[in-house]
């Protein structure tokens, strides 16, 4: 179901989310961390979320599918393991296939568990994925995150460490707690992005409603919505997004497994699909939910009910909502043709 003709494309991938079981127990027996167990069977539960064929064992809402980051980020002791990890995702979307990715990541969520500048986080993270897009011949865009779970004051500190690499990354994204930390808190902070020539991505519609949705298009400016699967209670707000061209970054399994949506039939990328939507597939956290960009495309999204043509549709979108000059566009599509 994946069209060979058209670029591989990852738009919502947590490079943080997205750490190998093995690296993790490589760092934390070089740094003698007290992980939880010391082999790859023993370690997958504390990380993972298994527990059904097709990896939808659930966790009780949002916070507790983050809460699985733990071990991710506790390996993190250093700048090497940040540029160690970025290089390492780079490697991992070259295995999958995968032609283009973007790749997100909090600075101040990966430094806080070793109390690292984050601003050295984000020059590692730069150093690795550009090293890896280099060696692997991957295209990488980065995505800084502000995560709204440390409150309003602690997201400027989190934009002007990612303002030290403002040429390295492409778009701003807002992502954490939704429920407790709406957009409006922060739109000063997206208005900076935009005035430095950011793209702009928000999580929104994960764990909010669709006031969520409309909050991150009017007062942050997002081109494109990280979930959204709440815009489905607004009838008036679907038919904007697909007006105005918004692209839905969809994780079908991630969405099943924090129960935003209690099993794939109940999503709504199809039905926004058939509205007119510009959905596309994306991993989420690949490391947590146990999948890859294949899994989405050739399980999930049949499971969601999409039809061939549909997931070839999504496969499409990607390649225009992503955040790519025009020039950049055409060159990924005609190498993918080719």
């Amino acid at each position: 179901m994946i069209d060979p003709n058209l670029p591989l494309i990852d738009l919502h991938r947590h490079l943080d989310g997205a750490v190998r079981l093995e690296t993790i127990l490589d760092l934390g027996r070089q740094h003698n961390l007290p992980l939880p167990a010391w082999d790859i069977k023993g370690l997958r539960p504390h990380v993972q979320v298994t527990g059904a064929p097709d990896n939808t064992g659930k966790m009780p809402g949002v916070m507790a599918f983050i809460e699985k980051f733990r071990w991710m980020t506790a390996v993190l002791v250093d700048l090497d393991a940040c540029r160690r990890i970025a290089y390492e995702n780079v490697q991992d979307a070259h295995r999958e296939g995968i032609d283009y990715i973007e790749l997100r990541f909090s600075p101040w969520f990966m430094a806080e568990s070793h109390k690292l500048d984050p601003a050295g986080v984000v020059a590692a993270v730069v150093e690795g994925a550009e090293a890896g897009a280099g060696e692997f011949g991957v295209s990488v865009k980065l995505i800084g995150i502000i995560s709204r779970t440390y409150g309003p004051e602690a997201g400027w500190h989190e934009l002007e460490s990612l303002l030290t690499q403002r040429d390295h990354l492409v778009a701003l994204d807002l992502a954490g707690d939704e429920a407790r930390f709406p957009a409006q808190l922060f739109t000063r902070h997206f208005q900076r992005a935009r005035d430095v020539g950011w793209r702009i991505t928000v999580h929104a519609g994960e764990s909010a409603g669709p006031e969520s949705i409309w909050q991150a298009l009017r007062l942050l400016g997002a081109e494109r919505i990280g979930h959204a699967v709440t815009a489905s209670e607004d009838p008036a707000l679907m038919d904007y997004m697909a007006e105005t061209g918004i692209g839905i970054e969809t994780s079908l399994t991630s969405n099943v497994q924090t129960c935003t949506v209690p099993d794939y039939t109940a999503h709504p990328a199809r039905r926004f699909l058939e509205n007119g939507m510009l959905v596309t597939l994306n991993t989420d956290d690949p490391g947590i939910s146990a999948i890859d960009l294949r899994h989405e495309y050739q399980i999930a999204a049949p499971a969601a009910r999409l039809s061939p043509a549909q997931i070839q549709q999504a496969q499409r979108n990607a390649l225009a909502v992503a955040f790519l000059s025009d020039g950049e566009r055409q060159k990924l599509a005609a190498r993918a043709a080719s």
